[in-house]
């Protein structure tokens, strides 16, 4: 069915724009508003909700009409924790649904719709933040007295080999967690001025507490930063050298499984009356066991266990609260495996313990960030009583890394079902659409975003090594909904194609670094943390064809249009129709400083590289 042009111009989205509220607790009314362009054939609007189970419809305020455009309101009282609303336009050919995902011209089901939170509380800095993910031990070296030596010990039935800087990473079989290069958290804080000056403010540290490898992800120790990264001491270090130059600093816990050579393991496996026996899932005592995906160093803890949701989150002293207060107070939690946790065969507590996890961690500090390791679809945990955001690898890293370079996750692990042709621009902006659609806007609106991490491949390697590409990824990275983050070296130019290759050292040298690589970044950044209307503003894709994307983002006052090309597809002007942006609009690109006007409802790309991102601002 071929959808009439005026389709393209209704928009709304939970951004301050479209739903105006002072305060959005239970009980209070907030102001919906819809906008549609000014040749659209509507009669009507009702706002359409569904009230302790029953609809209702309310029927909209036609309000002022603006160049381009014009706006229908509404009043929506918070009556419940998360409501539900989408939108009936009746029009002389026909009534049209609006919602989430778009207009239908039927009525679609109620996980399509637009979802406002009461009473939900965001941390209030999260949005003005930019991450930089830290693998410790690749980072930086700053006390070689603490570093791992030649055969000190065994992980995991390996002795841990010391490497030079540099060196690069051997690969996983011959013994990859087992090797060290001496990084730390001495390390980092020496280099906060480096990050500092590069323009991040938000820190993201993998596993930091005491364990055998070298990623810290089999913990033997939940309550001790481990001796080789510095122990209590160089966090206490960090966190006030953090908090001094205003800082955030976020850890990575491990609480779906430990380590074999876990305390609570080997007293469990010693003795199956021990008081931690019941923290495992024994099939067969002591040696069958459940573990993460069958690896038997790392047991998968069994939240059964009323002891060990005491000792991990529900008690005052619990694991996940201890860290968030001082003398450490740090910032909020990336858990790992999130999608995990709490499940096992019949026995699924996944929501129940995600929820739990929030109530302690919210009680610790409203202001705690949380954030959940999820690869598939998180949606179900990011509808405001569990997760603060999940890193979004569905919502936004893998649709970019398939759009510009064919690159499909799955290859790492079976390349039989991969899908190795570039994703068409369409579905690109389709799936961004449906992960966004998915969730409230308040939730939408602090997603971790990445275009890598210590579990992939890095995006230079992704892209081929396409500079110019890799540029478009960044551009998008820094201009998408949500919390930017972004990978250590990545600025620098760094490559690895997977796990350890994607962990190797940090160079410091500066003639290793591509400087006009990192120069890119720092704009980005600086231009991020300045813009309001990238922290705030709402979401709108505006073209999707050929191989170039265009969206906005907008607030009251402001409008940014971001263009994304991965080949040059002969577009030379892009349409506004979706925008209301009119004719005679003066236009500036801030990464090049290049001004266009508005013409017949399109701006000119004359100057955007066949591979290339622009920013355009209103001037």
């Amino acid at each position: 069915m071929t959808l009439p042009n005026w389709i393209e111009t209704v928009q709304h989205d939970g951004s301050p724009k479209y739903v105006i509220g002072d305060n959005f607790s239970l009980g209070e009314t907030v102001t919906l508003r819809l906008r549609v362009g000014l040749a659209a054939p509507i009669e009507r609007v009702y706002l359409r909700t569904c009230p302790d189970g029953e609809q209702a419809m309310v029927l909209m305020k036609a309000t002022e009409a603006e160049a381009g455009c014009s706006w229908w309101e509404a009043k929506l009282k918070l009556d419940m924790p998360r409501t539900h609303y989408r939108f009936f336009l009746m029009t002389a050919e026909g009534g049209w649904w609006f919602s989430a995902v778009g207009m239908t011209r039927y009525n679609p089901p109620d996980h399509n719709d637009f979802k406002v939170l009461a009473g939900f509380k965001m941390p209030d800095w999260v949005n003005g933040t930019v991450f930089y993910q830290i693998f410790p031990d690749r980072f930086a070296d700053g006390d070689h007295t603490n570093n791992v030596t030649e055969g000190e010990y065994l992980c995991h039935g390996i002795p841990v080999k010391a490497r030079q800087w540099g060196e690069p990473p051997r690969p996983g079989f011959q013994g990859g967690s087992a090797e060290f290069y001496g990084g730390d958290l001495a390390g980092i804080t020496q280099r906060l001025d480096y990050l500092e000056e590069l323009g991040v403010n938000g820190i993201y540290l993998t596993p930091v507490f005491t364990s055998p490898s070298n990623h810290k992800y089999d913990v033997e120790d939940y309550r001790r930063v481990d001796p080789h990264f510095g122990g209590d001491e160089a966090l206490i270090g960090l966190r006030e050298a953090t908090r001094a130059r205003d800082m955030r600093l976020l850890l990575d816990i491990v609480p779906n499984h430990c380590s074999a050579s876990h305390p609570w393991f080997l007293k469990a496996q010693a003795d199956p009356q021990a008081e931690t026996t019941e923290y495992f899932t024994f099939h067969q005592h002591p040696n069958d066991y459940e573990s993460w995906l069958g690896v038997r160093s790392l047991p998968k803890l069994n939240y059964r266990s009323e002891k060990l949701r005491e000792e991990m989150y529900q008690s005052a002293g619990a694991v996940m609260r201890y860290w968030l207060q001082p003398p450490f107070s740090i910032d909020g939690w990336r858990v790992d495996v999130a999608n995990m946790m709490g499940r096992q065969g019949e026995t699924q507590l996944g929501h129940k313990i995600g929820r739990g996890v929030r109530r302690a961690i919210k009680s610790e500090s409203t202001q705690a960030y949380l954030v959940g390791e999820h690869f598939h679809d998180g949606t179900s945990h990011l509808q405001g009583d569990e997760l603060d955001a999940c890193m979004n690898y569905q919502g936004f890293t893998f649709p970019v890394w398939q759009w510009l370079a064919g690159y499909d996750m799955s290859a790492i692990h079976k390349r039989e079902y991969s899908d190795p042709i570039p994703m068409p621009t369409k579905a690109l902006a389709a799936q961004w659409r449906d992960f966004m659609a998915a969730i409230p806007w308040q939730v939408a609106n602090q997603q971790f975003n990445q275009l890598g991490s210590h579990d992939t491949p890095r995006i230079l390697s992704i892209v081929g090594e396409d500079k110019a590409k890799m540029r478009v990824a960044v551009t998008l990275l820094f201009t998408f909904p949500g919390v930017p983050c972004l990978y250590y070296g990545d600025e620098v130019g760094l490559t690895g194609v997977g796990d350890p290759d994607n962990r190797r050292t940090m160079p410091w040298q500066t003639e290793e670094w591509d400087t006009e690589l990192r120069e890119f970044y720092r704009t980005l950044i600086h231009f991020r943390r300045s813009s309001n209307v990238l922290q705030q503003g709402g979401f709108q894709i505006i073209y999707a064809a050929g191989d170039t994307l265009a969206f906005q983002r907008e607030t009251a006052n402001q409008k940014l249009l971001i263009v994304a090309r991965r080949a040059d597809d002969g577009l030379t002007r892009l349409p506004l129709l979706p925008t209301a942006l009119t004719d005679g609009t003066r236009m500036r690109e801030l990464l090049s400083g290049h001004e266009e006007v508005v013409e017949d409802g399109h701006l000119s790309l004359i100057k955007l590289p066949a591979i290339g991102g622009q920013i355009w601002q209103i001037l």
